[in-house]
């Protein structure tokens, strides 16, 4: 007797979710993008305005009548909660949660529909990218953001071991998956990992698709970078107070690294070079990924810049979090307001 399998695809219907304050530029570079997909079905667009001044109405007026778009406005709550008013708010099945500040190639929906076809979860990360028109500090920032040597793959660089934690710039998240789980909490950063833990305690399946990104354009300068790194750093330890038994030694990795690097020169100046020798080859394998990706002498230097400065403001962002909330055991909400909203 001879069985035949058949492949039975899933009908999804797809709701773009974007918060966006104050960047109407972004939206408008987004949306024409949108324009380009190369996917026959229909698909919503809701975008929620988190109680921006330099309002995005005007640019999204401009695209109604080429893509079926929602247009909300609410008060400023954060981008969490932004995103669950427009999951309330919109029509689909299955959530599509981008940042303003994304670019989509045309394959995007395509890509995400065999992916889920393929694999079917509530809930999918996809990887971020650099378009070749983004500044050399974009693509500095977005290395030591994305490589394996400084983040470990945790913003979808690569194949993960266990459980892959979705971001929020590049997110799915199934209807079912959202109602049950509430969606996102009031922190941020890491709402995004603190929604991935709660869904796993609920019995859903989180994944990583590799084939789906987004080309990440982050309007950012050094100073916004160290400032956005640091609170990374400040999250971590409350998410693991939250949530027992989901912290690993590699949080760790910046605050080693820093502390590493002062005892490394230290021991130089009492003629103890093998630590020292250790971190430049460490720093010489970040500079030729940078200089191997981007063929450019000048980002592979920044991403070395790029790489101290993530790596300090994430390692004392997370040491401080560590003593305030788990030794001293004080109240995240109280030590870190800025984190909630």
């Amino acid at each position: 007797m001879h069985f035949i399998t058949v492949k039975i695809e899933i009908t999804i219907i797809f709701s773009f979710i974007v918060p966006v304050y104050n960047r109407p530029n972004e939206i408008e570079e987004l949306l024409n993008s949108m324009l380009q997909l190369t996917y026959s079905k229909s698909f919503e667009i809701v975008i929620v305005e988190d109680g921006s001044t330099d309002t995005s109405e005007e640019v999204i007026s401009n695209f109604e009548d080429q893509l079926f778009i929602s247009y909300y406005f609410k008060n400023n709550t954060g981008p969490g909660d932004s995103r669950n008013y427009g999951m309330k708010k919109a029509k689909g099945d299955y959530f599509l949660i981008l940042d303003s500040d994304v670019i989509l190639p045309k394959n995007y929906l395509f890509e995400v529909e065999k992916s889920l076809n393929n694999q079917f979860v509530d809930c999918f990360g996809g990887i971020d990218n650099a378009h070749n028109s983004f500044t050399d500090l974009q693509k500095a920032i977005n290395c030591v953001m994305t490589s394996f040597l400084t983040t470990g793959g945790i913003r979808g660089g690569g194949e993960q071991m266990g459980k892959f934690q979705p971001r929020s710039f590049n997110m799915g998240l199934s209807k079912k998956a959202f109602e049950i789980s509430k969606g996102f909490g009031k922190i941020h950063p890491g709402e995004d990992p603190d929604l991935s833990m709660r869904l796993w305690s609920l019995g859903f399946k989180t994944a990583l698709f590799n084939n789906v990104e987004v080309f990440h354009k982050r309007r950012i300068s050094w100073a916004k970078f160290l400032n956005q790194v640091t609170k990374f750093g400040k999250c971590r330890p409350i998410l693991n107070n939250w949530h027992k038994g989901t912290g690993k030694l590699t949080y760790w990795f910046p605050t080693f690294f820093c502390v590493g690097t002062i005892v490394a020169l230290l021991l130089a100046l009492a003629s103890y070079y093998l630590p020292l020798f250790l971190l430049g080859f460490y720093v010489l394998l970040l500079f030729f990924e940078a200089l191997i990706t981007y063929k450019s002498f000048k980002i592979a230097l920044m991403s070395i810049w790029a790489m101290c400065i993530q790596f300090y403001g994430y390692g004392k962002g997370f040491l401080e979090s560590y003593i305030k909330i788990e030794l001293l055991k004080k109240s995240p909400q109280k030590v870190f307001p800025e984190l909630f909203f």
